[in-house]
């Protein structure tokens, strides 16, 4: 297996995690804050297509398909049912990955983050090492907020 197939791979895990953490949920559970900065289970879902959205289309290809719905200006919630959300995240997974199995990782992106230091965004490989970060990062968000939703713990952990 090559070191990009092993990124990519790494990635996958952390996007499954995220529905591992998630599953059994209801909407209520799923909507409902649970610490005092006010952001819910299913806007942080939401904000992670956001992100796939933004570095597999925007900064890759310079381009991306329209939202579905308004971007929200909170602290990771948001006023959509949850399915649809969950329906986002995934559109926005199978669109990133249709970019990884046509692209090397080597390609220079084609748009700007538009934030931080644009010289560190040098190719996709840096696109997903940033994503696997992202993702892994709010892993443990969403992880925490299960777990005061309804004491379950070890929900998406690591094979190893």
């Amino acid at each position: 297996m090559s070191m990009d197939d092993l990124l990519i791979d790494f990635l996958n895990a952390q996007r499954a995690r995220v529905f591992e953490i998630l599953a059994g949920l209801d909407e209520d559970q799923l909507a409902t804050p649970v610490l005092p900065s006010g952001w819910t289970l299913v806007g942080m879902l939401e904000h992670l297509g956001h992100a796939e959205r933004h570095w597999f289309q925007e900064v890759t290809l310079g381009t991306a398909e329209p939202l579905p719905w308004p971007a929200q200006n909170g602290p990771f919630a948001t006023g959509q049912r949850t399915e649809p959300v969950f329906a986002f995240y995934r559109d926005q997974i199978e669109r990133a990955n249709v970019v990884l199995a046509s692209t090397p990782l080597s390609t220079r992106p084609l748009g700007r983050h538009g934030h931080g230091d644009e010289t560190l965004v040098t190719d996709l490989r840096f696109v997903v090492m940033h994503m696997i970060e992202e993702t892994a990062r709010h892993l443990g968000h969403l992880d925490a907020a299960r777990e005061l939703i309804d004491g379950r713990v070890g929900l998406g952990q690591d094979p190893l």
